[in-house]
């Protein structure tokens, strides 16, 4: 961590969140990764009353809901501690996608919607997910989409089938990306709506496996299917054909949360590694850590990391006084370059570890699972380099003569 960006309050509250972290979280960690998931989150749904009796609930929220007011810089750097273990960001309430839907709500919806849907969300006392991505389509361009919402008699009813709809699995409500306006431009035929997770024409399909493992609860990927899904019209987020708009609000705030959870997974990756150097003999008169390919690889990752929170805290304060369009260019940046940081420094850890790194016993195999989509999800690589190229060419482009 560093000092560049740390402010007053960061100092006060960082380490109140390391110690809790460690002592009240960390040792639910091995249950956890061998599957007792249930049992986990039981544990650490109590645990978030002692966050709140540390005055340490609602990091994300703004003052005016008793929150913290931290602001975009501050709050990732508070995620990339939250993110050395998988149950930090649930046990404090800011996990991925509520915390994306929490936003988009305060921003755009309406009294009645924050009142049923917002402030439980807040509280913890309910989950949420987000359905955007459809399997017969590209997830990389939200423009894409096959799922309908047809407005009959003051309702929506919603047609469409989606997958990727991240912790589905127990939630009380959907935010759903489906066309309104099909005659409409392309970025204004979208609109999002929220559903309930009751209503009976969602189907839950089922939790899709990820590289062998299908999840549960908060930590599941659903497939979902809307069929003749009937809900109010007031139920519509902002206003009919603003779904891409708001999805280029979420999606700004939210790759910083990924990015600096992403360093967190990296720092964390980099300290096993370093353990398991010094720890692993290859002889009585030899640990792991003489060899200089281990050497190197733990001097590329300290370098690669500093250099990736620097870039992400770079972006986030540059959000915090301009707003997301204005370092558009900087935000695809980080994406796929602190994606690929964190998966080199959790592939290098693992061959650190030999064999003891693909198995339960560490937190790096999970890692390894669960992040690999991290070069996909939000737009996949070569999509957000495609776009940044694009720009920058913009500039060197000669400039077009018209003709009289």
């Amino acid at each position: 961590m560093t000092d560049l960006f740390l402010t007053p309050r960061l100092k006060e509250i960082l380490p109140k969140v390391k110690a809790f972290l460690m002592e009240e979280i960390m040792p639910y960690e091995a249950d956890f990764l061998n599957g007792n998931l249930k049992e986990v989150y039981a544990e650490l749904d109590k645990k978030r009353e002692k966050i709140r009796q540390l005055g340490l609930w609602g990091l994300h929220l703004p003052e005016e809901m008793g929150g913290l007011g931290l602001s975009l810089c501050e709050f990732g750097q508070v995620s990339e501690v939250l993110a050395y273990t998988p149950l930090g960001h649930y046990t404090f309430n800011c996990q991925a996608p509520d915390i994306g839907n929490f936003e988009l709500l305060h921003m755009f919806g309406t009294p009645e919607q924050k009142k049923n849907y917002m402030q439980p969300l807040a509280d913890g006392k309910i989950r949420s997910c987000f359905s955007m991505t459809e399997p017969e389509f590209a997830g990389s361009n939200p423009i894409w989409l096959g799922t309908t919402a047809v407005r009959e008699n003051g309702h929506y009813v919603i047609n469409g089938h989606k997958w990727f709809t991240s912790s589905a699995d127990g939630a009380s409500f959907a935010i759903v990306m489906a066309v309104t306006n099909p005659d409409a431009a392309p970025h204004k035929r979208a609109s999002m709506i929220i559903v309930p997770l009751d209503n009976p024409g969602f189907k839950f399909i089922r939790n899709i496996k990820i590289m062998g493992e299908a999840g549960e609860l908060h930590a599941s990927h659903a497939e979902v299917r809307y069929e003749n899904c009937t809900v109010p019209a007031s139920n519509l987020i902002g206003h009919e054909g603003q779904g891409f708009e708001l999805a280029q609000h979420r999606l700004g705030p939210g790759r910083i949360h990924h990015c600096m959870r992403w360093i967190g997974i990296a720092e964390r990756s980099l300290e096993l590694m370093c353990q398991r150097a010094v720890a692993r003999e290859l002889n009585p008169n030899e640990p792991l850590a003489t060899k200089q390919v281990v050497m190197h690889w733990i001097a590329e990752s300290r370098a690669e990391i500093n250099a990736a929170r620097l870039m992400v805290l770079d972006t986030a304060r540059q959000i915090d006084e301009k707003g997301a369009a204005a370092v558009r260019n900087e935000i695809s940046t980080i994406k796929f370059f602190v994606a690929n940081i964190m998966l080199k420094v959790v592939d290098r850890a693992i061959q650190t570890h030999g064999a003891l790194g693909i198995t339960e016993d560490t937190v790096l195999s999970f890692f390894y699972r669960h992040e690999r989509g991290a070069r996909i999800y939000d737009g996949a690589d070569e999509v957000h380099k495609d776009s940044l190229a694009k720009r920058i060419l913009k500039a060197y482009m000669p400039a077009k003569v018209g003709v009289e």
